[in-house]
């Protein structure tokens, strides 16, 4: 199937037509800068503007920086706080004149990681972790996505573990990678403890620095690079709709 994938961020707006089998992008990726200030009418506006670039008449996926629970948006990260409870599959289906499906932007990543990436055909439980501004995760079972779990907001070392050790808090702070490793490895015990994974798998930029600081992990579950990297959210929001639309389907 042929989907239009989005990957809604906190500075830019990701888009492609998506082979849903394959995991390719079939057509040219299109970025937008998030607009300012980032509302519910200026990211509609704005993602309407993608589907007119690409011609695009079908099914979207957009992948999402909130919790989203049946298209409702109940936190907004990176975004305008105007979004919090926010019908925003309603909305971009409204203003895009298109089928829209709306999940986690990380859950998305995760989900194309698990089709596709470093993931494929594993069982047990497995984590993705988007390391950036701030850290987005994705927990599966058996492959199946238990949603929304925001593991960047868990409590720890005295505040959440994103101001600990995300990638911008290694650059504000001007730590090195052995202090950030050791930080990031502490944090990853802590979700091994809670979460006893089979694997973790890195995705954000700073996975492809993970030379620089793997040698600090020290974990029982074996880390892992994404493989999917920057087009992991365009791929699994694609893919979520998808899914949603063969729910559809057999509910019919």
């Amino acid at each position: 199937m042929h989907i239009l994938g989005v990957d809604i961020g906190g500075t830019g707006i990701k888009a492609a037509v998506v082979d849903t089998q394959t995991g390719k992008l079939i057509s040219e990726h299109q970025r937008i800068p998030t607009p300012k200030p980032a509302t519910p009418e200026n990211i509609a506006a704005s993602l309407s503007e993608l589907v007119r670039k690409l011609a695009w008449s079908g099914p979207v996926g957009c992948g999402f920086p909130a919790t989203v629970h049946h298209g409702v948006a109940y936190s907004a990260s990176n975004i305008d706080p105007s979004w919090i409870n926010t019908d925003a599959q309603t909305l971009f289906s409204e203003k895009t004149g298109q089928s829209c499906f709306v999940v986690n932007d990380a859950d998305a990543a995760g989900m194309a990681e698990m089709c596709f990436g470093a993931g494929q055909n594993q069982r047990g439980v497995t984590i993705l972790l988007t390391i950036g501004t701030g850290i987005g995760s994705a927990v599966f079972v058996n492959g199946e996505l238990h949603p929304n779990t925001e593991l960047g907001h868990l409590k720890f070392a005295g505040d959440i573990a994103e101001r600990y050790c995300a990638e911008s808090t290694r650059v504000t702070r001007n730590l090195s990678w052995p202090e950030w490793g050791t930080r990031f490895n502490e944090y990853l015990h802590h979700l091994e403890f809670i979460f006893n994974p089979d694997r973790v798998i890195i995705g954000g930029g700073i996975a492809e620095q993970m030379d620089e600081f793997k040698s600090f992990i020290t974990t029982k579950a074996p880390v892992l690079a994404a493989q999917s990297l920057n087009q992991a959210g365009i791929i699994g929001a694609a893919l979520f709709a998808e899914s949603q639309l063969n729910k559809q389907e057999k509910a019919s």
